[in-house]
């Protein structure tokens, strides 16, 4: 693969083995790669620079999810000392903007919608690993704590 024919999405490595077992072939997300405590899912030229606008139409400005795009140079920089999780295949593979229907793989908005939630939720669970991520009646019941309804 040359070295500047992929943009890299750049998650923690928890978000990127929740999206892995998400999506478990390889053809689903593109080549993946394990640097340390980050993942670096490969997308086509160009995914970085769609990234804040996609994350805009996805409902997900405004968040902060830690979720790094990484162009061209950028991408081939900081892909030293990685262990390939899912190698590159063959080219054309890389998940991109498409309005194709048959488009074999899953698409650079899938990918990024599955990254941006598994990113979210890692970032929830740091902070608060003990409490329930939803606040329905079965976690406040868990929880020890009865919602109101259900103690008049």
């Amino acid at each position: 693969m040359d070295a500047y024919a992929y943009d890299v999405l750049d998650v923690p490595a928890e978000a990127g083995f929740a999206v892995l077992d998400r999506f478990p072939s390889a053809e689903s997300t593109g080549p993946v790669a394990l640097r340390g405590r980050r993942m670096q899912f490969l997308v086509a030229p160009g995914g970085a620079e769609e990234l804040p606008g996609l994350l805009d139409w996805l409902e997900w400005s405004g968040i902060p999810l830690d979720l790094v795009p990484l162009n061209g140079r950028e991408a081939a920089c900081h892909h030293y000392a990685s262990v390939w999780l899912r190698p590159p295949g063959p080219e054309g593979c890389l998940p991109a903007l498409s309005l194709a229907a048959g488009a074999a793989g899953v698409g650079l908005a899938a990918l990024v919608s599955a990254l941006a939630n598994a990113c979210h939720r890692v970032r929830l669970l740091r902070y608060v690993p003990d409490q329930p991520c939803s606040f329905s009646y079965a976690s406040r019941m868990v929880a020890g704590t009865r919602p109101r309804s259900l103690t008049s």
